[in-house]
């Protein structure tokens, strides 16, 4: 297999630097079905006898293997020369995301252990490095038929089926090496604040502080025109300013962060030592706030009604990942061409590459964690120590306005009467506040709720007449059993919380060598428009729905409920689906 680079986009776009060195392409790989790999010692020499293509899990077409048996422990191997320039700097290693379990080895030597398959992890690696080349040895271990596994819509059999889909194995994001200082920047968090027109930033500093010599210079601009420029002492590792922005923000030709318009302010930190640049990351922010006033879904303090549809992320060569930075890309002007302000990310952490283009071209997020399918004291342990790191990894992009940690009681199925289950769907909305209060949390999408911002539903309902008397008062919609469920769990009742509809529609369409299934179904593209129309302006007219999500964007698998193939073609023209969004008379 011919060496070929793919997803050479940067990884990490909300924390940006110049230099980096890309290890995606052709791997050494090896099934290790057997687990004899540690015990032969691999990870310092074994004749892998397959290749990969990194970031594409073994499973997908894209990583020129494409086999979907069971193979739950896989190690890969590379070999890195490290280009001459980056001599007597710090090396940095980076994973975007390894399913489930991973080990590194650096040179024979171990050097890290992350658990958890959707979130990034890195790795301090110059100690272990050598002169010319370095070898490079992962073993990923993942547990295909563990049901209290956080992993989202992966099936557990073989073959896929209903809501199931292809499982993700090993590396399935982008690996990277970055060159930095003794001293370097860490991370910085950014917060708005909207009603005081400031932005907070909080930097950290990994590193020798080298005596109080370090400065911290800090850039804010909007479109090329500097708002900000202060340089403050570094004397301790976190550094917290507050900068007040002083330009003109409301009205509708200011500078907030809408959907409609996506205004970015970029920020450039340097850190100095003296007159020399120690490290130089890129960053931008939003001026965005969500919340409920008056009973009342709110962006940046004006009712906004949320018109989302639902997004798996999944690709036909690639499954969970994309093929490209265009693919993603494509993705977000789809939806955004057919009326939709918004995305409902489902049962997957998404690529940060994914809402770097919601952020630059205006798309809500609702950012959900892959759930389980069964519950346990393990389970507990394994989803909070992931849902905590997506968050952190996440926590800078305005497109982001709601967290859903739970959805359809998953991972929680005897929520209604086990307390235990209750007691940790209603522990994930508080972890989940504790670490940012800036934003909606939803606890249980669907139904079940114990504790939610937003009284979120699930009805796949397609007759108009029966969404329109369920919608017509709050009491009806509350009341109601849309999947013979419990909109909210009886010892947690509704205490008043804006309804949206957070799943709807599904309905089967046709339109490609697909074969699959939907909640109804439509024969022909005007069926289809009928179909649409009926199920969605019931939800448009009600007096109390403050927003809905349709399922969903695009064919997946065996599912052909999308508005899109799974190949990305419309199946319907997209000015038609964004009139009726409008709550328009659809022009065929």
């Amino acid at each position: 297999m011919a060496e070929q680079l793919y997803r050479t986009d940067y990884p990490r776009p909300q924390f940006e630097r110049s230099e980096w060195l890309n290890l995606n392409g052709e791997w050494e790989f090896e099934y290790d079905d057997k687990q004899v790999g540690d015990q032969e010692k691999w990870f310092l020499e074994h004749d892998f006898s397959r290749r990969i293509q990194v970031p594409f899990c073994f499973q997908s077409s894209l990583s020129g293997i494409g086999e979907t048996g069971f193979h739950d422990v896989v190690w890969y191997r590379k070999k890195v020369a490290l280009p001459i320039e980056y001599t007597d700097k710090r090396i940095v290693l980076h994973f975007g995301a390894v399913d489930y379990m991973s080990w590194v080895w650096v040179n024979g030597q171990l050097v890290k252990y992350h658990e958890g398959g959707h979130t990034p992890f890195s790795i301090d690696i110059t100690e272990q490095l050598d002169e010319g080349t370095n070898v490079i040895v992962v073993k990923a271990q993942d547990f295909s038929k563990d049901q209290t596994l956080p992993k989202g819509k992966q099936y557990w059999l073989e073959e896929s089926d209903g809501i199931w889909y292809t499982r993700t194995t090993g590396i399935w994001q982008t690996v990277w090496l970055e060159p930095l200082s003794a001293t370097y920047l860490e991370k910085v968090k950014l917060t708005p604040y909207l009603d005081t027109n400031e932005i907070k930033l909080r930097t950290f500093v990994k590193g020798s502080l080298n005596g109080g010599s370090l400065c911290l210079k800090i850039i804010v601009s909007f479109h090329d025109e500097i708002v900000s420029e202060e340089t403050v002492r570094v004397n301790e590792t976190e550094i917290i300013r507050r900068i007040g922005l002083h330009d003109f923000n409301d009205h509708g030709r200011g500078r907030w962060w809408t959907p409609e318009n996506p205004n970015l302010y970029e920020v450039e930190f340097t850190l100095l030592d003296g007159d020399q640049t120690v490290d130089q990351v890129k960053s931008y922010f939003g001026m965005r706030k969500i919340s409920i006033e008056d009973g009342k879904i709110c962006l940046n303090n004006r009712p906004y009604y949320m018109k989302l549809v639902l997004d798996q992320g999944y690709f036909p060569e690639g499954i969970m990942t994309p093929p490209s930075d265009e693919a993603i890309k494509q993705d977000v002007e789809l939806t955004k061409a057919m009326g939709f302000n918004g995305a409902r990310k489902h049962q997957k952490i998404e690529d940060p590459r994914y809402l770097y283009w919601c952020d630059r071209l205006g798309l809500l997020v609702w950012g959900e964690m892959a759930n389980a399918a069964a519950f346990s004291e393990e389970y507990v342990r394994r989803i909070t120590l992931e849902w905590q790191e997506a968050i952190e990894r996440d926590y800078n992009h305005p497109c982001i306005v709601a967290w859903v940690p739970l959805n359809e009681s998953w991972g929680v199925p005897n929520i209604l009467v086990d307390s235990f289950q209750q007691q940790h769907a209603l522990g994930m909305y508080h972890l989940t506040k504790s670490l940012d209060d800036t934003r909606l949390v939803i606890s249980n999408d669907g139904w079940e709720h114990v504790k939610s911002d937003i009284c979120t539903i699930h009805d796949y309902e397609s007759r108009k007449e029966v969404l329109e008397s369920r919608y017509s008062s709050v009491e009806n919609a509350v009341g109601a059993k849309p999947a013979n469920r419990w909109i909210h769990v009886p010892s947690f009742p509704y205490k008043g919380a804006p309804i949206l509809v957070s799943e709807y529609g599904g309905i089967s369409f046709r339109k490609s060598d697909w074969e699959g299934w939907g909640y109804s179904a439509a024969n022909n593209e005007e069926d289809f428009i009928e179909c649409y129309t009926a199920v969605t302006q019931p939800l448009l007219q009600s007096p109390i729905v403050q927003g809905f999500c349709y399922t969903q964007l695009t064919d997946v698998e065996q599912e052909i409920n999308g508005l899109l193939t799974y190949d990305r073609k419309p199946k319907v023209p997209l000015e038609v689906i964004k009139q009726i969004n409008e709550g328009k008379a659809p022009k065929i």
